[in-house]
């Protein structure tokens, strides 16, 4: 029984000195006012910084998609493709168009240079001299019948221009030809939607086997390595913003609080919502996902500056959603008290409401801290570890009595 009683003595002791709290072992300081300006929280949304839809140019059947949603891919990829089978079919005749059409012209380049050469000689299915000489009787009776002029010299400039000018024809029978079979590798080149930039596919929107139609989505595809907050400002607050302004922005995720820059103002308001919208650049290690829910705090310059408490960022701990500090009190009690933030300035962050300047808090609480307690040091570990021990013994004193 005396061992009994010894035993809850030490253990009541050990417990009593756990739950001392020694402020020595943490930086305590007292908290500063400075003069902030005024600032509104906006919800926003994180956005990649690319984002494109491709669509359909041509009617066809889907025979190829690279992949599915969250697939990554390189640029210049083919992300999507038709069936070709109509377009090549169509090229090969064109190709033969062309061969023919060269030979066309191979035939009426000879036979101008014959007739250049040679003097005039009749061609199968070329108009008779009696015909023409109908066109040439005003020539011939200006000019006689044995001049320079005469009828033999003019058959023969006849026959030479008509011989170029088939050459001529057949000459732009090929370009034309040339031309068509462009338009067709311009449409094989269409029926082939190739990614302009790396990225992931975000959503499917076709299969392979449906039937498309020009203009019909067909994938959505983003560059999420990169990622912007998307933010409507109202009117009165668009003056605050700046290019290359960083803005405190937190996350969704883990309430985490980064610096966004402002990349992009919009040059007009929505009409309807009287809202600008801005763009700010997330830093790459941000942990965000294009779509989550994110709040912007824009800077109020309507609102005057007022003095407000500060505290530095490692002081600030968050409980599920809600931001806290530990508040060490006139006898050295250790409170957990929930605060209002706002902007982060220099590595310190303006505390809205919950703490008034010249309260002492904790500068450096670490994880797992609560309310009235620390962690354990090694002593505080050895006398855990003692009264652990004395628990124990109680045990086995009790067992024995039994």
């Amino acid at each position: 029984m005396f061992a009994r009683i010894i035993a809850v003595l030490c253990a009541a002791f050990i417990g009593s000195a756990l739950a001392a709290i020694d402020l020595s072992k943490y930086e305590v300081i007292t908290v500063e006012s400075r003069r902030v300006g005024a600032s509104t929280v906006l919800g926003a949304t994180v956005i990649p910084y690319v984002e494109v839809t491709l669509t359909a140019q041509l009617p066809g059947r889907v025979v190829f998609i690279a992949g599915e949603e969250g697939d990554w891919f390189k640029a210049g990829q083919i992300l999507v493709s038709l069936d070709k089978d109509e377009l090549l079919a169509q090229r090969a005749a064109a190709l033969a168009e062309l061969a023919n059409a060269e030979a066309a012209w191979r035939a009426a380049r000879a036979e101008f240079w014959r007739q250049y050469y040679a003097g005039s000689e009749p061609m199968p299915g070329m108009e008779s001299w009696q015909s023409a000489d109908i066109f040439l009787r005003p020539f011939l009776s200006f000019f006689g019948e044995r001049g320079t002029y005469g009828r033999h010299g003019i058959h023969r400039a006849t026959d030479i221009y008509t011989a170029r000018a088939r050459a001529d024809q057949a000459w732009a029978a090929i370009q034309a030809i040339k031309a068509k079979i462009e338009a067709i590798d311009s449409k094989l080149r269409d029926s082939d939607s190739i990614a302009p930039f790396t990225g992931v596919i975000t959503q499917k929107l076709v299969e392979v086997g449906d039937t498309v139609q020009p203009g019909q989505p067909l994938l959505k595809i983003a560059d999420i390595k990169r990622l912007q907050v998307k933010v409507e400002v109202p009117s009165r607050l668009v003056v605050g913003p700046k290019l290359g302004m960083k803005v405190p922005v937190k996350l969704d995720v883990g309430d985490v609080v980064v610096e966004g820059k402002v990349a992009q103002i919009y040059p007009m308001a929505d009409p309807v919502r009287h809202t600008v919208t801005v763009k700010l650049d997330l830093p790459k290690d941000a942990p965000a996902a294009p779509g989550m829910y994110a709040e912007v705090m824009v800077p109020d310059v309507t609102t005057p500056a007022e003095e407000l408490p500060v505290i530095p960022a490692s002081a600030l701990v968050w409980r599920g959603s809600l931001p806290a500090v530990f508040v060490v009190g006139e006898n050295d009690e250790v409170q957990l008290r929930m605060v209002r933030v706002g902007e982060r300035v220099d590595g310190h962050i303006v505390v809205l409401s919950g703490l008034n300047p010249g309260e002492r808090i904790i500068a450096n609480p670490t994880p797992g801290m609560v309310s009235g307690w620390t962690p354990k040091t090694e002593e505080e570990k050895a006398e855990a570890k003692a009264k652990a021990e004395a628990e124990k013994q109680l045990e086995k004193a009790s067992s024995k009595e039994e």
